[in-house]
Parts: structure tokens; sequence; C-alpha cells
């Protein structure tokens, strides 16, 4: 029968033109043969997938009549991504003199080599000839031997290769490279379109090419070259060295290895590289570290990084005894030629370095670490967006960033969930800002874009006395730093605080334990946090150490429950959360600002509050909900309440009454509308609707401050803008200041190994403003009136694994009743009022513009997923610290080849070890 999957078009189909190279004449004379039966003889020969032009070539004999076959490849979990996926030849196709004939056809670059890949998935190329029999059925990368993909039905996966297992061929292609079958092996190798790689005869055997020369030794060096990549790829070279890693499981698969006396002070190769990683499933067990060996395999490049595959047959134990390897014992070099240099090798950094990232410590077992002083800054953090600024700094965070690894490819988090987590413990905290200092050697690889440090051998939480390399400082506090002042104001998001657990509602859906227990909702239903009472006690544990400890008077509270989404009243969940706070006070310390009587119609899930200390501070008149549908219908809507402090015999003193908002704006990660989508410069999506909110909300402070009396205006909340992005500037230009930047270098988030602040007390600033008044200028502002401010960084510096709803992911059990990762923002906090304040009496700086401002989330949840916290950039808008965190362009971690940025704020990183090519760069984060 005939294969009937087909493009609309023959014209969408191209026998490849050899990538500028022309089929042979062969190829298209009509056909010589009856149309060919299924055929051991006849298979895939090769397939580029990481070209401008893709391909599948097969070898049979010449004048093949290959009319009606179908070429075409699946992709993750089996199936046809897309009809484009697959073609059919058109009629008079043979094979030409040379044997081979190349099918353009689309291939994703879905891939997966190793332990990692065995049967999960990964792009495969097929072949199915004119009477719809499977010729051949090939997996790019995998492990030879093992699990293939197998084929799954969907709309447009052919029907013979349904059911059917695809065979690993074990290799990946090097960029601008194909993988050819080439003897009996699969390789990566420059393309050959139309013409057997050399090698290959046709039938898959050996055809007698060119052997190395027994006695000839390549030097690890004259494999490296002095350039990015080796300058004799796809050659078979014979090589010694020394052990210098192992790693028999894991899933990297290989060694290391490094020429006999070198490195240390003295480099006999300047420019090239004296070590090299030999990947080799079949030998590594056969080595340990310190062995003198000798291997025979081809090299390649693989993510970049060069390699030796070496089989069962290449390794050879030299007896002769060889000189020692010395580690390279300096700075780890920012320059990416000198790097190079160096791949492959033992090192030492002599210098510390900063941790910049923990989010995937407890999947992959990586720490992102900065060369350099601080962690690496949101580029809109610290400089305009668009700016020429903005794009060097973040190309000098790119050229910072160096992965401290684990000897492993696995997902802790899926594939070896029963092995404990490295590096981190609920003893020993990794936290983004702490020194790094290297205790032991390490080896520079690289994969998947990134310079990595390597242990030499595989570390664990078991093994970590032993292998761990580094040493971490402990930078944590027990409590903010004392910002003075008669009362404090803080802003604090409670991640997805819901007393309506998962199981008191139909629908939901789960995020699970690695025993199959519920923790957290994943979707389905309108609740967002624990899934159960036990998983919110975990919770509530958190948050209430947290608060309590923070001890500010008045705090803003962020992604809290609107319990009237659920039947309840509106401050039901609220209630509840003052009553664990009084509980573990021990005394009636806390109370909440209750709902105004008009709310508006059409409520997000979460909210904004408001909390104080009764004994502190007293609410002065009603609160206020800002009722823009205009501008929030994609955002909470803010809460304005007016305080008055109490002196120290319990007086209210209404003279220094001073109003605050509470705020949460809409999210980067989605947008519609003009102005709404990402235009790339660092701001994210949905930038004018942030706009529009602050534009409302500053008008709507003025309402406030002249309701009130009172020039002390104070907004606070989760901005989801950075300190220099454009809703910011939005209050620069109204007279507000930042308190964060201009009083501290802290920053409140991090995300993508980028710190910055979303979060934010605004403080008006109205001294060179005019009433009318002549004593207007002896009357302190708002801005005045703070005697100290603080990032209390006990979040977003902190592993995610910490969070309650990650508990039991891993063996390694990470909860503890503290306040360290009860949220994924960190607080700011400020005083008020020190002895020479007097209060503000006159009233009323009018802002006109209508503002309200509340913080958008997603409608489905999505968080802003964006931060990342400026270590010790974080500036005000007109000259703080560091020249202004005036922002930047390419903040952020561009999100590029390394997939959903932003990622999935609960359960698994998506993609392999960096997420997907083409990712959402700002993520769905649940509940911001």
């Amino acid at each position: 029968m005939k294969v009937t999957t087909t493009l609309s078009c023959a014209a969408t189909l191209s026998l490849v033109a050899g990538l500028s190279l022309p089929l042979s004449p062969a190829a298209a004379a009509p056909a010589a043969t009856a149309p060919a039966a299924a055929d051991d003889s006849i298979h895939i020969s090769e397939v580029a997938y990481t070209l401008e032009t893709d391909f599948i070539e097969i070898a049979a004999d010449p004048g093949t009549d290959i009319s009606g076959w179908t070429f075409g490849s699946v992709t993750r979990g089996g199936s046809v991504q897309a009809q484009e996926n697959t073609i059919t030849v058109p009629e008079n196709t043979t094979v030409g003199d040379s044997g081979a004939v190349a099918v353009e056809v689309p291939i994703t670059n879905s891939v997966k080599a190793g332990s990692a890949a065995d049967g999960e998935y990964g792009s495969s190329a097929y072949v199915i000839d004119d009477e719809g029999e499977l010729q051949d059925f090939q997996q790019i990368g995998g492990i030879v031997g093992g699990k293939g993909v197998t084929g799954t039905k969907n709309t447009f996966t052919p029907t013979p290769v349904i059911g059917q297992e695809a065979e690993p061929t074990g290799a990946t292609a090097a960029g601008g490279q194909s993988i050819q079958l080439i003897g009996d092996a699969w390789k990566s190798a420059a393309p050959t379109p139309n013409a057997l790689p050399d090698g290959d005869d046709g039938d898959g055997g050996d055809d007698g090419g060119e052997e190395p020369d027994p006695e000839g030794i390549t030097p690890i060096a004259d494999i490296q070259g002095t350039g990015d990549a080796s300058p004799i790829q796809g050659k078979t070279v014979t090589t010694r060295g020394v052990v210098t890693a192992a790693y028999p499981d894991g899933g990297l698969n290989g060694y290391f290895i490094q020429t006999a006396g070198s490195g240390g002070a003295d480099d006999e190769t300047p420019g090239a590289s004296d070590g090299v990683f030999v990947y080799s499933p079949d030998t590594v067990a056969d080595v340990t570290i310190d062995d003198h060996v000798e291997v025979t395999g081809s090299v390649s490049e693989r993510y970049g990084q060069t390699q030796i595959t070496v089989s069962g047959t290449g390794l050879t134990a030299i007896d002769e005894p060889a000189e020692a390897v010395k580690p390279v014992e300096d700075a780890f070099p920012s320059d990416a030629a000198a790097r190079e240099s160096l791949e492959g090798m033992l090192l030492q950094p002599s210098e510390s370095l900063t941790v910049a990232d923990t989010y995937n410590t407890n999947t992959y077992g990586e720490v992102v670490l900065a060369t350099g002083e601080g962690t690496l800054p949101q580029a809109t953090d610290v400089e305009r967006p668009g700016t020429p600024e903005a794009k060097a700094l973040e190309a000098e965070n790119l050229a910072r960033e160096v992965v401290l690894d684990d000897g492993a490819t696995v997902n802790y988090l899926k594939n070896d969930k029963d092995v404990p987590l490295p590096y981190l413990s609920t003893d020993a905290p990794v936290r983004v800002g702490a020194s790094a200092s290297f205790t032991s050697p390490v080896v520079l690889g690289f994969d998947h874009e990134k310079w990595r440090f390597q242990p030499t051998t595989r570390l664990t939480g078991d093994n970590a006395e032993a292998v761990q390399p580094t040493n971490f400082t402990d930078t944590r506090t027990d409590a903010p730093e004392s910002v003075g002042g008669q009362v404090s104001l803080a802003s604090f998001n409670v991640l997805n605080y819901f007393t309506t657990t998962g199981d008191q509602l139909n629908g939901c859906q789960y995020y699970d334990d690695r025993e199959g227990n519920h923790i957290t909702v994943r979707g389905g239903c309108d609740a967002r946090g624990a899934a159960n009472a036990e998983s919110l006690k975990r919770q509530e544990t958190k948050i209430v150490t947290a608060i309590n400890k923070l001890d500010a008077s008045v705090i803003s509270l962020m992604e809290i429950e609107n319990s009237a989404a659920f039947g309840k009243d509106r401050d039901s969940a609220l209630k509840t959360l003052v009553e664990r706070l009084n509980e573990a006070a021990g005394t009636q310390k806390w109370n909440f600002v209750p709902s105004p009587a008009e709310v508006p119609a059409d409520e997000d899930v979460i909210r904004t509050a408001l909390i104080y200390q009764t004994a502190e501070v007293a609410p002065q008149n009603a609160s206020t909900i800002l009722d823009d549908e205009g501008a929030f219908s994609n955002a909470r809507e803010p809460l304005s309440q007016a305080f008055a402090p109490k002196d120290g015999a319990g007086e209210v003193e209404e003279d220094k009454t001073f109003v605050t908002i509470s705020n949460h704006f809409k999210s980067k990660g989605s947008g519609s509308g003009p102005g709404n989508e990402d235009s790339g410069d660092g701001q994210g999506a949905s930038n004018a609707d942030r706009v529009k909110q602050a534009t409302s909300l500053v008008d709507f402070a003025g309402q406030q401050q002249e309701a009130a009396d009172s020039d002390l205006v104070y907004l606070l909340g989760d901005f989801n803008s950075y300190t220099q992005e454009d809703p910011m500037q939005v209050f620069y230009e109204a007279g507000y200041k930042d308190v964060a930047a201009e009083k501290t270098d802290k920053s409140t988030y991090l995300f993508g190994s980028r710190t910055g602040s979303l979060d934010h007390v605004l403080a008006l600033d109205a001294s060179g403003e005019s009433d009318g008044n002549d004593d207007a200028g002896d009357t302190a502002t708002a801005f005045d009136s703070i005697t100290g401010a603080d990032v209390w960084n006990i979040n977003s510096v902190e592993a995610l694994g910490l969070e309650y709803s990650r508990f039991n992911y891993n063996v390694s059990d990470l909860f503890a009743p503290d306040q360290f990762r009860a949220s994924d923002h960190d607080p700011v906090v400020v005083g008020l009022f020190g002895d020479d304040d007097e209060g503000g009496d006159d009233a009323g700086a009018d802002a006109d513009d209508d503002a309200n401002a509340d913080a958008a989330d997603d409608a489905d949840g999505a968080d802003n997923a964006e931060g990342g916290k400026n270590a010790d950039g974080s500036a005000n808008h007109n000259g703080g610290k560091n020249g202004g965190k005036n922002a930047g362009k390419n903040g952020g971690k561009n999100g590029g080849k390394n997939g959903n940025h932003w990622g999935n704020r609960d359960g698994d990183h998506p993609g392999g070890k960096n997420a997907g090519k083409n990712g959402n760069p700002w993520g769905n984060h649940t509940g911001s």
C-alpha cells in the first residue's frame, strides 16, 4: 500500500541539493528498478538537524527507486509534531551513483543523550517504503543498546511508526554538523548529503577505511587546539593522559584525562588545553582517578565541549608511571579564550566567587556562581531599559557566570528522587550573595552554553564531606537590620496563602511528592496554595515565623486568598492568618484592616491586605479600595488605610497620620493589547498595563493624601517592575522615592540568576512643592520621616527546595519551621519618625493622576517570575546606589536557548538541563 501521509504540495519537498552540493544526475533519472522491498541493506546513513537545512539520508544500491517513500521525524513522546515533519518523495526519484540520497525534512532539536534519554524522548528519524513497510527508525542521542523512543499515535504519525521503537544512535551533532553512520558507529561530523561518509560502504559495515597509526600519539593540546572547537573533529586519534575525574554513574558516562605533568603555574602549551573529556560508557567503570591511560576514539564537540568517544576496546592502561597532574591555582579568568585554554583541566580557583543562583540546585544539582564583585544584577534594575548601558551590563553578567555542578546530569525530582541532593541542607545553607571558596580541585567543563566546575567524582548529599569542593559563607540573619523610628512599615508577599485548600474543592490538580502525596494545587480549581491541612500547616509555620520576626508596625500583604471567591467573608483567610500570628506571639499583638463596605465587582482570587500591631498604631478612617476596572482588570486592586502612631503611653498622635497603600501590579508573564507584548527590552509583557496602573495609583494616592490631610504617603508592595523600568518612572516623576534603592544596597527578588527589586516602598517627597504656605518647607515629608530601611533577605536568596511546596520531593528533607524561604520575595522594612519629626500637618500634595495601582497577576495565577536581586547595585532612580538603579534593556537572564526562562513556579523545571529552546522568557509563576 501507499503511505497516505503527504504534504499538500510536492514543491514543499526538496531532495537536498547538498547544502550547495548538487544531487548526482542519477538521483533525478527515471526509475531503473522496481520499488524496493524491505531490505536490511537499506538504512538511514546520516541525519542533520543543527543546520539551516535539515535532512535524512539513506544508503541504498544505486538506482533504487524510492518514489512514494516517506521520510520524517518524531519528537518528544514519539509523535510527529506537525505535517511538515513528514515528507513523501515524489515520483521518479532514485538513488544516485553515490549510493546515498538525502531528503530535506524539518527535524527538531529535542534530543537527549546519556541515561536521562533512556526511552524518555528524543527526535528520531524514520523511513517508510512505498509499500508501507518501516525500513529504518533511528533515534538521535540516547544510549546505544538502550531503550529507544516508541512511535506514538497522533494526527501526523504514519501508521508503520506507531508502536515501533527507534534504535538509539548514542550520537548528537555538534553545531553545524550532522550525525553519520561511520563504520558501525554513529558519530558527529561535517555533513555529507548524497554521499556516504568515509568508512560506510552502504551496508553499515566498515570498508577498511584509514586506521590510526597505533604508534602515533596525538597530544591532548593538539586535539583541543587554540580555538573554541577542536581542529580535528571527526578524526580518530590515540592520546594519553592521567585520569583526573571519573563519572561511572549520574549520566556523564565518562572521565577527564590530562597530559601527565601539566597544570600548575607552568603552561607548556599556551592557548591550548591539556585536558579533555572521554565519553565512554563502556570503559568508565574500568578507570580510577590518577590512572595513566591511553585511549583511541573519535573527536567531536558536544554542546560546545571537546570530547573523545571511546569504545570498549579503545582503552589501554599504561604501566609506566606518569608525572602527576597539578591543578591550576589562579583566579578563574573572565576572558573566553583564557577559559578555552583550561577546558577539561584540573583547577582550584584561588579567589572566592559569589553565589548567583540556586534555582536549579534541588533539580539538577547546579549552583550558579559569579566571578568578580557581588551577584549578577538585573539590567533593568540598574539601567534604563533599551540603553547601551543595560546591554553592556547584561553582557558583563553573561561573562561572569560559571556553574558549580555535581558531576551528573540527573533530575533529582524525577530520575533520582531517592538520592540525597548535593549542596543543599537545612544546617549549611547555600544562599545567593554568599561567598564560595574552593577547598579542593574541580575540572572545568562546558555544557549547554555554560562553563561548569565539575567535582572530580559525582557529588551527592551522602558523600558531601569527602567530595564537595566548596565552602559557602552563612549570610543568614535572625531578624532584619534595625531601621529605627517610632513605628515601621513593611511589605510581605505570602506566596499564595490560601486557607481554602485543594481538598476542599472539586477538580483540583496537584503537584505531588515522591510518594504521590498532594502538596500544592497545580490547577483545575480556584485554590492556588496548599493541597491539604498538613501542607497548609507547613506553609503557615514559615509565614508566621517570618512576619513575627519582621515585627513591623504595619505590613502590606500580597498573594493572600480573597475568601469571597469561595463564598466566604472576604477577610476569612486574612483573619485566620492574624489568629495564627497571635497564637505564635502569645498575645493579641496583631489585627487586620477590614475590607471596606464597597469592593470591586470583579476581583482576582488573590488580593492585597494590611495588618498592624495594635500597640503601635491605630487606623484612621475606613479603608478604601481603588476600583478602576480600566487599569486593574488584570491586577489586584490597591488597598489604602491611614494610620497614626501611638506614643509610649498608648496615646494616638494624629498629627503624625500617614497613608499606606498596598499594591500588587500585573505580572510580566503574559499580556495582550497595544504595548503589552514583550518587546525584548527586559521589561517583559504587560509593561503598558503596569504603566497605566502606576498612573492610576498616583492619582488614587493623591486622593487618599487629601482625605487624610497628610503628605506622609507610602506605597508598598509587589509592583512587578524593576527599579528603573517604565512604571517606576511614573512614581519618580510624581515625587516619590524608592526607599530601599535610596537607603540600602539590597534587592528583593531573584530569577534566572539575576537579582533586582520587584518589591518597593515608595515615599512621597513633597518638599519641593508649594501650596502657598510659607512654612511648607519646614514640614517633614514622607521620605524625610524615614529613619532607616532594610531588605531582609530571607526568601529570594534561599534555595527553592526549602519552600513548603517542595516538601518530600527528594529523600533529603529540607523543611524547617523557620522563616527561610517562607516566600519567593523578600520583605522591605522602613522605620518612621525620629526624635525630631513633628509629623505632617500639611495636607496633600495634589497628585493629579487618578491612580489605581494594585498589582496584577495573570488570570491563571501567573505571578511575576522575573526578578533578580541586584546584589550590589540597587541605586535610586535619581542617583542612588551605584549610580541609580536606572534600568536596563536585556535585564534578566535573556531566555534565548535556555527556554522557559521564567519557568513554572511549582513543579519540575521544564525541559532538560536548560529547558527547551524557545520557552516563554517570563514563564508562569503561580499566583502573582
